[in-house]
């Protein structure tokens, strides 16, 4: 499911709500989660799951092409852990 998709499917359930407040709802919502993250904080949906910024330290990788090393800088990459209820869903429980 894509952006547009969710802002469709939400407007459709919910009538009495315009379509450009459900977008600007779905846009705010990505938008603190985003926030949240780059600030390095964990967001945590009950249920669904928790997004937290994970560090990967510096490390001398090789260029697949090449062969060659080359050196990989530290970086900050997001993370996703599944909740439970969303595990039991997705496995039949």
């Amino acid at each position: 499911m894509i952006r547009s998709e969710l802002i469709q499917k939400i407007a459709d359930e919910n009538p009495h709500l315009y379509q450009r407040d459900v977008e600007r709802i779905v846009n705010t919502v990505f938008e603190e989660v985003t926030d949240a993250m780059a600030r390095g904080d964990r967001v945590e949906l009950r249920g669904f799951g928790a997004f937290s910024v994970k560090q990967r330290d510096a490390r001398t990788g090789r260029n697949p092409r090449t062969g060659e090393t080359v050196e990989v800088e530290e970086k900050h990459v997001p993370f996703f852990k599944t909740g439970k209820l969303l595990r039991d869903r997705l496995n039949g429980k």
